[in-house]
């Protein structure tokens, strides 16, 4: 069985579309495909992501998505505007933190956030940001397990059970996962924290290649012979190095 998977999209509507063309080139319209998260924040249009995921799943597309840290700013701002993430490095609320929150709103006509009143600016959102898409990123799951990988947007807790986990971890740890070369019991696929390419490290692969900071957009195919790399000219094998500096 074939599955795809495509890293931290971070509002870059035009690079998933083409991540989606590859795919459907390589195992055609109806493959399963996952989204390790980040959907929003940073690119120009983070509406238009969450619009196409949407759209596509209500359209019936084998597409599955996981949430990303950012992924559950904005439904939180919604809720409270001065809420700061817990694991955040800079605790301050979505707007002040300069994580993309400006380019999140403005794609949906809310401009010039990190300028105005905080108050004004989420009683804008409020009106202008349809309550579905908060409700569809706020209901995304954590993880997605199959026999092939975990896919989940930061990683896992070693040595933890996977129903253990908490959001918090596999939303945003690094360290302690990246450094545990353990076999976890399967492959896990992850994202964000960039990377120059796409980079196998054996019991896990990153897929987040920076499409928000003039890198590309990762689409990878694992199947029984191994994970593959899907480039305009077609797959090319992912083997495990483990050689990309963190």
């Amino acid at each position: 069985m074939r599955i795809y998977a495509i890293g931290d999209i971070h509002g870059q509507r035009a690079m998933l579309e083409a991540a989606h063309e590859r795919i459907a080139r390589d195992g055609g319209d109806h493959a399963l495909v996952v989204h390790v998260g980040d959907l929003i924040d940073r690119g120009p249009d983070s509406r238009g992501v969450i619009e196409l995921l949407m759209d596509g799943q209500a359209r019936g597309r084998n597409w599955l998505v996981v949430k990303g840290n950012h992924d559950r700013q904005l439904p939180n701002f919604l809720r409270d505007p001065r809420w700061i993430d817990p694991r955040a490095a800079e605790q301050k609320d979505w707007i002040a933190r300069n994580s993309g929150a400006d380019t999140t709103l403005a794609s949906y006509g809310v401009n010039d956030a990190m300028l105005r009143d905080l108050d004004a600016v989420h009683a804008e959102a409020l009106a202008a940001i349809p309550a579905d898409h908060a409700r569809w990123l706020d209901g995304l799951p954590s993880w997605h397990l199959t026999p092939q990988a975990l896919f989940v947007h930061a990683g896992i807790r070693p040595g933890l059970d996977l129903h253990a986990q908490i959001e918090d971890d596999l939303l945003w740890i690094r360290k302690p996962f990246h450094q545990d070369p353990r076999d976890h019991g399967v492959l896990v696929v992850h994202g964000h924290t960039p990377v120059r390419r796409a980079t196998h490290y054996g019991n896990r692969v990153n897929i987040d290649t920076g499409a928000t900071y003039d890198g590309t957009l990762t689409a990878i195919r694992i199947d029984e012979a191994g994970v593959w790399v899907l480039d305009d000219s077609g797959p090319r094998p992912l083997h495990p190095s483990g050689t990309d500096a963190e």
